[in-house]
């Protein structure tokens, strides 16, 4: 079945014990509602619905699915499930909090805590060029706090980027749209083609996904910080694999005209390391070395990238 759009549950309808307000967002995986519970508060319900899997065409509420597509259909919905029983025992105040999960409508929904604010996404576009060092540590490193109890989980995210990394009011990083269960399913059901947000996934998201790990996450939050610096994601990671023509942003002048410490670019560039080996390996020593004073001076020679990482590499060992 080609990708199609689907259309959104209207205004008004009674979903278990919520009320549906309006759409938020709407994906090729699902689609994201505002509603309100019998007490009045918001919720997001996030739907499960594949559009190429499934179609709900206007004035429907069951998603029509082929008989082709139902085994792949069903294999995810049991996915999708399962990260919201899983997504429901983390408590930490930089992940998404998942309140219920349930089936409804031939689907899944989960029912997440509503934040108000705004994704780092819509912050980088409204501050391209202008978002400060302090600001991105700031941000990550509060944002890899929830990470940290992700990965603690034996979970991983796998779909990091900037417009799932919500600011809240306050300015505190929440992760949302965690995308284990897309992953899942693309590994399963070689039918469904594997979605990811390009520049953002790392090369084993693409191929040899045997060794997805901690380190595809760490990739995805150096694109995210190369986003802040730059305003764009860095180049495709499967297509770096055949002709990495990538400039390291501690070796480029973009980003290094003084706003920006060459301690946080070449942290960068550690992280968008196409070998997942010779990228950080865990949460926590990325965010050890984010936490490090902002050291400002002239670019390195060609050489000190290289002497850089060998010395976090042995610093992490002794660890």
């Amino acid at each position: 079945m080609p990708s199609q759009v689907n259309c959104a549950l209207p205004a008004g309808f009674q979903l278990d014990r919520y009320r549906i307000e309006r759409q938020l967002s709407l994906g090729g995986f699902s689609i994201v509602y505002l509603a309100y519970d019998a007490d009045g508060t918001p919720v997001a319900i996030k739907e499960y619905l594949p559009n190429s899997l499934a179609l709900r065409k206007e004035g429907e509420i069951e998603p029509q699915v082929p008989d082709d597509n139902l085994p792949a259909f069903r294999y995810g919905m049991k996915c999708f499930f399962e990260e919201g029983r899983a997504l429901a025992r983390l408590l930490h105040p930089n992940v998404v909090r998942v309140l219920n999960f349930f089936r409804a409508n031939g689907t899944v929904y989960m029912v997440m805590q509503f934040e108000r604010g705004r994704t780092l996404h819509d912050y980088i576009q409204r501050h391209r060029g202008q978002v400060a060092e302090r600001f991105i540590r700031n941000v990550f490193i509060r944002m890899l706090n929830g990470l940290r109890e992700v990965h603690a989980h034996k979970l991983l995210h796998l779909d990091i980027k900037p417009s799932n990394i919500y600011l809240r009011a306050d300015g505190t990083p929440v992760l949302l749209d965690f995308g284990a269960a897309r992953q899942t399913l693309a590994q399963g059901q070689p039918m469904l083609k594997p979605m990811y947000t390009p520049g953002f996934a790392s090369p084993e998201h693409y191929a040899n996904r045997e060794t997805l790990g901690p380190w595809s996450d760490i990739y995805s939050v150096g694109a995210s910080m190369h986003a802040c610096v730059v305003g764009t994601a860095p180049p495709r990671s499967d297509e770096r694999t055949k002709e990495d023509t990538f400039t390291p942003l501690s070796k480029a002048n973009n980003g290094n005209d003084g706003k920006y410490s060459m301690r946080l670019l070449e942290l960068i560039d550690w992280c968008l390391l196409l070998d997942p080996l010779q990228r950080p390996q865990s949460v926590y020593s990325l965010q050890k070395e984010l936490s490090q004073k902002p050291r400002r001076a002239s670019p390195p020679p060609q050489s000190r990238f290289g002497d850089f990482l060998s010395k976090l590499k042995s610093s992490i060992g002794r660890n």
